[in-house]
């Protein structure tokens, strides 16, 4: 009847070969040093890593642990690595989003990045933020970096990338910050957003954002001739 439906594909052994060079590289390894520390020649890595993990399973387990990786990780791919793994699209483009467009993606919650001034150079973190009337606003710690005071400049960034499609779009806010000290407008926010820091912690202090500029740009796949 042939294999079960839900079974995965075999891993590809030329996406498994570059995930070994890539990662022996990371590590600073050369071929010889892995080929010795999995117990193996050199020239038997290169048979293995053109034949997949079928050839000798135990083999591609010893690799692994020498990557400092699992199994599933060597065979398949990190699932925690940065976006952006894939090649560009066919016939890429670069087009800019309206301001509409931008809160649209912003969405009414999310996770960004915040980029604020600092010496001796600038500090960008993530943050758990809330959409409120136009604006954005944020909970940290007192005595923590997000704790800017009124008027600060400061950047948020929030993007999205499609490894399959190898598209994406990016939004960039620019404006100031406005720490928010009234215990009923606190208590608004706490009943109406939620916003929960994903950090944990001693994160008591509402901080809003308010927008000066807000700009996005997305890449897409335009259409080949025929579509």
């Amino acid at each position: 009847m042939g294999s079960d439906a839900t079974s995965r594909p075999d891993p590809d052994p030329a996406s498994i070969a570059r995930r070994i060079a890539e990662r022996r590289t990371q590590l600073g390894l050369t071929l010889e040093q892995l080929a010795r520390d999995a117990g193996m020649s050199p020239h038997y890595l290169e048979v293995l890593t053109g034949a997949g993990p079928a050839f000798d399973q135990g083999a591609f387990l010893r690799l692994a642990a020498v990557l400092g990786l699992t199994h599933r990780e060597l065979l398949e791919g990190r699932t925690d690595r940065p976006p952006g793994q894939s090649g560009p699209p066919s016939r890429p483009a670069l087009l800019r989003l309206t301001e509409a467009e931008c809160w649209d993606r912003v969405g009414v919650r999310g996770v960004g990045r915040l980029a604020i001034p600092a010496e001796p150079t600038p500090l960008v973190f993530p943050i758990n933020y809330a959409v409120d009337a136009g604006t954005l606003v944020y909970r940290t710690d007192p005595n923590g970096a997000g704790a800017l005071p009124t008027g600060a400049p400061l950047s948020f960034q929030v993007d999205r990338i499609d490894d399959h499609l190898s598209t994406g779009w990016s939004v960039l806010i620019t404006g100031t910050a406005e720490p928010i000290t009234e215990e009923e407008e606190q208590q608004r926010l706490r009943r109406e957003l939620g916003v929960e820091p994903w950090a944990g912690g001693h994160r008591v202090l509402w901080i809003r954002i308010r927008p000066d500029t807000v700009s996005g740009r997305r890449i897409t796949s335009l259409p080949t001739l025929g579509d």
